[in-house]
């Protein structure tokens, strides 16, 4: 049988894609159309929506900061929205810079994206947490999503599938597809050189590196940081892989 397709190729959302079909714990594989990963919601177009009820999206969880959430609000039917509010502090951080005067570089750009991948671990561990709360409650079709969906929501997925066991290498191959599907972006920091839109509005394995370090730094690997900081222990993965895993087809 053939795999469905991972992006949804809606109009008013680049970034919307499925994290099935992975292979993951035990030789088993992330089912399809259950987990969703995204940007911004708010320009979905009648035909986005009946492509979203077609396979059934019941939940949706915003990462975006309370402003971000104002300035774009969307409603879907049938979509139950949970507000986890993460704040954009590396724009707010970049337009400080600018309008101190500072130049700044790829280089300085490539620092705050990793810093800000940092905090992700430490600072707002708690709403990651919440996002796996929700996701053991059922296997009901979701998706998470911030802004451009590439850097909270890229930390989101990355823990996510780790957590169902798919690979390192695979989890990064996934979150490098945010270059392949974003387009626009959804705002600009004012007058940064481009050389710091270029690096701002695209992922790199240094950001999402960044924060698997300081996992590893910190907490001894990827599966101490989910049990102590995100709550999500042995018996939390064995459930999450009833719920989200099933056998790989065979060949």
């Amino acid at each position: 049988m053939q795999s469905p397709t991972r992006s949804l190729n809606l109009s008013g959302a680049t970034n919307f894609r499925d994290l099935g079909g992975y292979s993951a714990a035990d030789g088993r594989q992330v089912r399809w159309r259950r987990l969703f990963r995204s940007d911004q919601l708010a320009g979905l177009t009648k035909a986005d929506l009946a492509v979203l009820s077609g396979v059934g999206l019941a939940r949706a969880f915003d990462f975006r900061g309370e402003a971000e959430r104002r300035a774009q609000p969307y409603d879907v039917p049938g979509l139950v929205q949970v507000a986890l509010p993460i704040e954009p502090t590396v724009v707010q951080r970049l337009k400080e810079l600018l309008e101190s005067g500072q130049r700044l570089t790829a280089q300085d750009t490539v620092r705050l994206m990793q810093q800000t991948y940092r905090a992700f671990v430490h600072d707002n561990a708690a709403r990651f947490s919440e996002l796996f709360g929700y996701v053991l409650e059922s296997d009901a079709p979701l998706v998470f999503h911030c802004t451009a969906g590439k850097d909270r929501t890229g930390f989101a997925a990355a823990m996510l599938l780790l957590a169902l066991g798919v690979p390192r290498p695979v989890v990064m191959q996934d979150y490098l597809l945010t270059n392949e599907l974003f387009r626009m972006p959804p705002m600009e920091p004012g007058r940064a050189p481009q050389e710091v839109l270029d690096v701002l509005w695209r992922v790199q394995a240094d950001f999402l590196d960044a924060a698997l370090q300081s996992v590893e730094a910190d907490y001894g690997g990827v599966l101490p940081y989910l049990d102590k900081a995100l709550g999500v222990g042995p018996r939390e993965r064995a459930r999450l892989a009833t719920l989200y895993l099933h056998a790989a087809p065979t060949t």
